[in-house]
């Protein structure tokens, strides 16, 4: 069977057989496969699901935490920062009795204590700071009132804290007889 077929640019007509295209497309189409099929065909690994041991829950005392004092340059903030978010996510109030620290970790208890006056008070580090050189805290406006050091703005203070204590702590840890029941190639035997 012949078909005509016109080249391109070529301007004039030129007769091709169908049976010369099959064995080209067929040799092109063989080889595409030859690559590909591999890919494809590959046996693929199967690896069991992993077997979790069961846990054992153990109760460890926790020891009181490390005091920690520092003396230092403090500042106090309020008006322009009331009502925003603190680094611990609480909404700042000048009102209470809080402070920011660079270093403390956030929930940390805190006495400050005014060396000029001998004033302390208690509070709590709910926020980061402060970012003035030579700084060590930055208290709210109610807690720079109860050491008096509101109306100065900057006072030479005493900042004693210990790592809040936790009455015991979980720690979760894997038994040697929790790994072997965890197999279930093994025969169990009961304890004796």
């Amino acid at each position: 069977m012949e078909t005509r077929s016109v080249l391109p640019g070529a301007g004039w007509c030129r007769l091709v057989k169908r049976s010369h295209r099959l064995p080209v497309a067929c040799g092109v189409g063989a080889g595409l496969l030859a690559l590909l099929l591999p890919c494809c065909v590959l046996p693929r690994e199967t690896l069991p699901p992993p077997v979790a041991a069961p846990q054992v829950k153990e109760e460890v005392p926790d020891i009181e935490g490390a005091k920690v004092e520092q003396v230092g340059n403090a500042s106090w903030y309020g008006p322009a920062q009331d009502g925003k978010a603190t680094a611990s996510g609480e909404t700042f109030d000048q009102k209470k009795l809080t402070a920011a620290h660079r270093t403390l970790p956030l929930g940390t208890k805190a006495v400050v204590t005014n060396l000029e006056t001998g004033k302390s008070v208690n509070v709590t580090i709910n926020d980061r700071g402060p970012y003035v050189k030579g700084r060590k805290i930055d208290l709210s406006r109610a807690a720079a009132q109860k050491i008096g050091m509101s109306t100065k703005g900057v006072a030479k203070v005493k900042i004693e804290t210990r790592a809040p204590r936790h009455a015991t702590k979980k720690r979760t840890t894997k038994s040697p007889e929790a790994s072997v029941a965890a197999n279930t190639d093994l025969p169990m035997q009961a304890p004796q």
